[in-house]
């Protein structure tokens, strides 16, 4: 009985190190899909010089940030 809860314990502490594993893929996941959805926005807003330029130049910035959170995440 007592081999068993052992066992048990052991199979649970694995469980929530697994558990932990995929949120923090998750999270990575997460953050380059909004890196890439910033930079799809980017190509797909007008040059600069043109009326929407002002929205692009904040995007880019932003995008840019994402996309570095997200690199950072997948090298670290």
């Amino acid at each position: 009985m007592l081999s068993r809860l052992q066992e048990l314990r052991r199979e649970e502490e694995t469980l929530l190190r697994v558990r932990a594993a995929l949120r923090e893929q998750l999270t990575r996941l997460r953050v380059e899909e909004l890196a890439l959805q910033s930079m799809i926005r980017c190509k797909e807003e007008p040059g600069p010089g043109s009326p929407g330029a002002a929205a692009q130049d904040t995007h880019t910035g932003a995008g840019q940030s994402l996309l570095s959170i997200g690199v950072a995440s997948f090298c670290c």
